[in-house]
């Protein structure tokens, strides 16, 4: 018999910790929610790194120890991760698995493999039941999820195996291409067979008669050292196996993506009912949670900020004095400028890690070229008249600069920062791609679940955060430049 526990009555066991991690779909959020829950029940210490991304940032996140713990499946871990090194079956993978410290749990209970689907009615008026019945409709259009295209065990297998001869799919966001097949944008897309959307949106699943898509069981994999760091909140966690069915996992997906069921009080529901967990932890309010995400916004923003500019304004400096380095210094901070924003926080992982410290120095690097080229164009627009009366009187280059050049020159300066800050502001809410939370964690949350109003949550503080910036630093100004400089216009360069 289940025995009754309330969660924050559980102090005992406060020396273990575990940090887990989900991908960014609502079964693995709820997967991870559930394991939360039970180790914290336990007392152990728990972190969420939710939505992180696709298979191999958890994957990659894992082995260098930034998470401990996070859902996945066998099926992936055989056809996608370790589709190189011959694993055929589960006793091969843990096998393959122990060789890098890991360890997987036993299933859950239920497995979520990939299928093709379309509309119903519009399967049956072409007569298409099975995956092969699609090479006689060379016209249907193909939307699939950029890991899908990938996948060895994706479309690439599909195609070679059935022969398809479709014009090239669309890469499509897994719940975007939803509402494409919905609205008649495409004809075919991929589904997990515990999407609560294939009974919501009537679709007809085609029956692999090639048996391309391999069982996919779900299963929590984990470092093998948290058998001995955090042995309770493992063996609370454990509990899972073999407790969620199909139906349970669908009627849970369905409560989050469309009962609009928040992913935590779907977890605790169902940890209620199955071992008699009760939560009496309050969630979350509104103001509770804005004020958990500014929190971490203004982290990212004013850390990253404050670094670029005690760094860009000697850069501004050294390129105004000297034209060749000046050059050199606009090219380098334009040419990192060019790269897209979500690749360039990418690109820190290796580095950093998951986190803030990645989209800290992603947000830095963006905000140098507004900085150093105003500071650049403030200085080198100085009239040559006030430069040669400084020099008259006697000063020293240090002291032109800091009595007379930087003051002149600091509206240019200050509107470059401005611009740095706003930029700043907007671009932190991708953080929440790589677990550094702020502002675009409901966004990105509400764009996955269709909730316009978790949307809102982060966008319009995100949008007052910007306002207040630009309001800030125009105090700043009446504060730093001198009177009779903020008469005259002070157009951005």
């Amino acid at each position: 018999m289940a025995l009754i526990a309330t969660l924050p009555s559980c102090v005992a066991n406060a020396s273990e910790e575990i940090r887990l991690g989900s991908k960014k779909f609502t079964e693995s959020v709820i997967l991870a929610d559930l394991a939360a829950r039970l180790s914290a029940a336990t007392g152990a210490r728990v972190s969420q790194r939710p939505e992180l991304g696709g298979t191999r940032l958890l994957w990659d996140a894992l082995l260098a120890r930034e998470i401990d713990i996070y859902p996945e499946y066998t099926g992936t871990l055989i056809g996608e991760i370790l589709v190189s090194e011959g694993v055929g079956d589960e006793a091969t993978l843990s096998a393959a698995l122990a060789k890098r410290g890991l360890r997987m749990s036993r299933p859950l209970g239920f497995s979520n493999r990939y299928a093709l689907g379309m509309l119903a009615q519009e399967a049956e008026r072409l007569g298409i039941r099975r995956i092969s019945d699609l090479t006689h409709h060379p016209s249907l259009r193909f939307g699939f999820s950029d890991e899908f295209l990938n996948r060895a065990d994706g479309w690439p297998a599909l195609r070679a195996v059935y022969g398809l001869n479709a014009a090239e799919p669309r890469g499509l966001d897994h719940d975007v291409a939803y509402k494409g097949l919905a609205q008649g944008s495409i004809d075919v897309m991929e589904l997990y067979s515990t999407d609560a959307e294939i009974a919501v949106y009537h679709l007809q699943i085609l029956e692999d008669d090639h048996h391309v898509f391999r069982d996919n069981k779900a299963v929590f994999l984990y470092h093998a050292e948290l058998e001995r760091r955090a042995p309770k909140a493992l063996s609370a966690i454990l509990r899972l196996e073999g407790e969620i069915d199909e139906g349970s996992m669908l009627a849970m997906n369905r409560a989050a993506k469309f009962e609009r069921y928040p992913e935590a009080a779907v977890a605790a529901q169902f940890l209620a009912a199955k071992f008699g967990l009760i939560d009496s932890k309050a969630a979350d309010g509104l103001a509770s949670r804005i004020y958990r995400r500014t929190i971490e916004h203004l982290r990212l923003t004013v850390l990253s900020l404050g670094a670029a500019i005690l760094v860009a304004l000697p850069l501004g400096v050294a390129a105004a004095k000297y034209r060749a380095l000046g050059k050199a210094i606009l090219a380098a901070t334009s040419v990192v400028q060019t790269i897209p924003s979500l690749a360039l926080l990418v690109f820190m992982i290796p580095i950093l890690g998951i986190g803030p410290a990645p989209a800290i120095a992603a947000l830095f690097l963006y905000s140098l070229l507004p900085i150093v080229r105003n500071t650049a164009s403030g200085l080198a627009n100085i009239p040559l008249t006030i430069r040669n009366s400084a020099i008259a009187l006697g000063l020293t280059p240090l002291q032109r600069l800091k009595l007379v050049e930087l003051p002149i020159a600091s509206p240019v300066i200050l509107a470059g920062v401005k611009t740095a800050a706003v930029i700043n502001v907007g671009t932190a809410t991708l953080g929440a791609l790589i677990g550094a939370g702020g502002y675009g964690q409901p966004i990105f949350t509400g764009v996955r679940l269709d909730n316009f109003g978790l949307i809102l949550e982060g966008a319009v503080p995100a949008a007052m955060l910007a306002l207040f910036t630009q309001g800030f630093f125009a105090l700043v100004e009446l504060f730093l430049v001198p009177r009779g400089l903020r008469l005259k216009p002070t157009a951005s360069i």
